[in-house]
C-alpha cells in the first residue's frame, strides 16, 4: 500500500450515517439509495464549480473503527462551497497522509473486495495504522482511487 499526501478537497453530495453491519443486510442498507441518487445522470449538474466529473465518497465521523458507525458523504468535488441545492451537504477533506489503493476490475464487488482487504489490514495492526479521520473514495472512468487516512 502506497503512502502518499492527499490534497484537500471540498465535496457537495447527499450525506447518510451508517455501518459496514447494517450495509451488509439488505434490509437495513441505506448507501445504495444514496449511491443511485448521486449516481442518476445529472445529479450534479446544478452545482457551480465542480472541478471534475467523478463522483466522491467522503467516509468521516468514525464512532470507533471499522465495526462502528459512520457518515458517508456521496458528491461531486467543488472549488468553493456553492450555495447548496436542497438536500445536498458540503465537507471539507483536509489534506493529509494517506493509503491510496487503487481499485480496478468489475465494480462494485470489486471495491467491496478492497475494502475488506483493508479491514483485515486494520484488524491485523497493519502498518501503517488507520487513522479513522477522513477516507476519501474517488470513482472515476478507469475504476476507484481509494484513500485511506493514515
Amino acid at each position: 500500500m502506497n503512502v502518499t499526501e492527499r490534497a484537500e478537497l471540498i465535496v457537495v453530495g447527499y450525506v447518510v450515517r451508517t455501518t459496514n453491519a447494517d450495509e451488509m443486510d439488505p434490509a437495513r442498507a441505506k448507501l445504495p439509495a444514496v449511491w443511485q441518487r448521486a449516481g442518476a445522470p445529472g445529479a450534479f449538474a446544478h452545482v457551480p464549480g465542480r472541478v471534475d466529473e467523478n463522483l466522491y465518497a467522503v467516509l468521516t465521523d468514525f464512532e470507533s473503527d471499522h465495526h462502528g458507525a459512520f457518515t458517508q458523504i456521496v458528491g461531486t468535488g467543488v472549488r468553493t462551497v456553492p450555495r447548496l441545492p436542497e438536500g445536498m451537504v458540503a465537507v471539507r477533506v483536509p489534506a493529509g497522509q494517506a493509503m491510496k489503493i487503487e481499485v480496478r476490475g468489475p465494480m462494485p464487488q470489486a471495491l467491496t473486495d478492497t475494502w475488506q482487504q483493508v479491514w483485515k489490514h486494520t484488524e491485523s495492526g497493519g502498518a501503517p495504522a488507520r487513522a479513522f479521520t477522513t477516507d476519501l473514495e474517488v470513482h472515476h472512468p478507469e475504476g476507484v482511487d481509494l484513500y485511506i487516512a493514515v
